[in-house]
């Protein structure tokens, strides 16, 4: 089986989901956006389909055509039933793919948080994240789309997590995150950490205090996803 990971910045990866991917016999290929596109054969008929995140707005789509691709794709995949799974801008641009707006939220959420999860999310695999701080990194939100399980929300971002059937997951919040490899995102992210005022030392001790907890969650809830996801390969 084949898990292509779909990249906006380099550092943003699939973090310590990737040992789960492996062990369950995934074959891993990274794609950077805007420079190796998928075909729609890829988009189609690959075991699974990861988005990343970045910084992108998927309402940039004039300045940035790929950002249309992948709506294009993640709608005909969705459409197929196939395994995808949405993070921060990946899960954006799934509710784009299923017609809801995209739209800056009222504030950027940036830290380490835990989220409120709906009865549907308690019955779901992210009941593994119940209590565990994840790390929140964005400006954007989405309306929730139609026809889907709305999972888990914080104060200032109501749309945290939705699902598609036992198929498709959009998360805006990022458990795939290690918080032991921090440093990659505080290098990565320091205009806009000192542009928020936040601090990059707080940051940095609190990602490593709070790794080891939010992986093993993390991990956790990937396992159980997957296995409702694949069970018709």
């Amino acid at each position: 089986m084949k898990c292509i990971a779909l990249q906006h910045l380099a550092f943003e990866n699939l973090g310590c989901f990737e040992n789960v991917l492996l062990e369950q016999g995934f074959i891993i290929e990274y794609r950077q956006a805007g420079l190796q596109a998928l075909s729609q054969d890829e988009w189609l008929n690959t075991a699974l389909i990861v988005v990343l995140g970045g910084p992108l707005g998927v309402y940039q789509t004039a300045d940035y055509p790929c950002l249309r691709e992948e709506i294009d794709g993640i709608t005909s995949r969705l459409a197929a039933q196939q395994p995808t799974l949405g993070i921060c801008l990946g899960a954006q641009l799934m509710a784009a793919a299923l017609g809801a707006k995209v739209y800056p939220g009222k504030a950027k959420e940036i830290g380490w948080g835990k989220v409120e999860l709906s009865a549907m999310g308690a019955a779901s695999a992210l009941a593994s994240l119940a209590g565990v701080p994840v790390l929140h990194w964005h400006g954007d939100t989405f309306d929730l789309p139609q026809d889907v399980l709305h999972l888990a929300s914080t104060l200032l971002t109501p749309n945290q997590a939705f699902a598609l059937g036992d198929y498709g997951l959009g998360l805006q919040f990022h458990p795939e995150v290690d918080g032991r490899q921090i440093e990659t995102w505080l290098i990565g992210h320091t205009g806009e950490l000192y542009e928020e005022g936040i601090s990059i030392p707080v940051l940095r001790a609190e990602s490593q205090q709070k790794a080891e907890l939010a992986i093993a969650a993390g991990q956790a809830m990937l396992r159980q996803w997957l296995a409702g996801a694949l069970h018709g390969l």
